[in-house]
């Protein structure tokens, strides 16, 4: 394990990190933002979603630092007496795990099917280009906003947990068809080099030949395409909660404390709306500059 660790911290990818301020002030933000959602329970002041500890006299009070502020909140309270800070970071909580585990099922997906496509080729190549055309035909916000909403209709008494899986799924049936394009490309030219055809020649089977020579050359850019991807499904969350089709509103994400605040944005408590924005911001621009950094640092052209 040591040995693995100080090969890792010598390689290039990893003096590329230590190199990029930019990639370091990035990482520290969001691994600042998955630790508080991650231990939620134990760093926000208040659990902003038990009614029993709900003060409505305490309803849309000021930041801390304004006349009418309390410090017990320091970034205000909702208009039903939540704490904002608290609600960013349970909020947080949801919409990363709704981001993370609906990027992971693309991949899933869109790995096994680009890879199938360009392995294969003939008419399953054919065949799964063509629903990927038609898929990409479709505004990706149109799709959810559709699975999401015929979901809610059709299950408009459902536990939450069935509400999180509409959502999942939703954001998941848009995101795959960029895996499977980016992996059948790179299978494609994995497919003619050598190691591939001397595979062929012993007799080793096709799957055997996928899952253990061609996949690991191809997954380079799938884990760029991933990185990025996780701050579109975030914000792809953040929107179907805003419009009313995400989470249930009895554990609101991001986007649910956005349109709550976006109620009373005119009235003069901005902070309602303003701080969910901001929180939003930071999670999606930290991951998307990390991103943008693991694609410079897997580039060779670019060493």
């Amino acid at each position: 394990m040591r040995q693995t660790l100080a090969r890792w911290y010598d390689s290039d990818v990893a003096y590329s990190f230590r190199s990029s301020p930019t990639a370091l002030v990035a990482a520290l933000v969001a691994l600042v933002c998955v630790v508080s959602a991650l231990f939620a329970q134990w760093i926000a002041p208040h659990n902003p979603f038990d009614l029993t500890t709900l003060e409505l006299s305490d309803a849309r009070l000021p930041p801390a630092w304004e006349a009418e502020g309390k410090l017990r909140y320091l970034l205000g309270t909702d208009d039903q007496g939540r704490d904002i800070l608290s609600a960013l970071i349970y909020g947080a909580r949801i919409s990363l795990a709704v981001g993370v585990v609906s990027v992971v099922l693309s991949m899933v997906i869109g790995v096994s099917l680009g890879l199938l496509a360009g392995f294969r080729g003939g008419w399953v190549d054919g065949f799964l280009m063509r629903l990927c055309d038609v898929m990409l035909s479709f505004p990706a916000i149109l799709v959810a906003l559709l699975i999401a909403g015929v979901g809610r209709a059709m299950f408009p008494n459902a536990q939450e947990s069935v509400a999180f899986g509409v959502l999942i799924l939703s954001i998941t049936l848009t995101g795959w068809v960029q895996y499977a394009r980016t992996v059948r490309g790179s299978t494609l030219v994995e497919r003619g080099k050598e190691y591939v055809q001397a595979a062929r020649v012993t007799g080793v089977a096709p799957l055997r030949i996928m899952v253990r020579h061609v996949l690991p050359n191809v997954l380079g850019p799938v884990l760029v395409l991933a990185t990025i991807h996780v701050a579109t499904a975030i914000i792809t969350e953040a929107t179907l909660s805003f419009l009313g089709v995400g989470v249930p509103p009895t554990q609101p994400s991001l986007g649910t404390l956005i349109r709550v605040g976006n109620d009373y944005l005119f009235s003069g408590e901005w902070w309602i709306t303003i701080f969910p924005g901001l929180m939003l911001i930071l999670i999606a621009l930290s991951v998307n500059l990390l991103g943008d950094w693991l694609r410079d640092a897997l580039n060779p052209r670019l060493r």
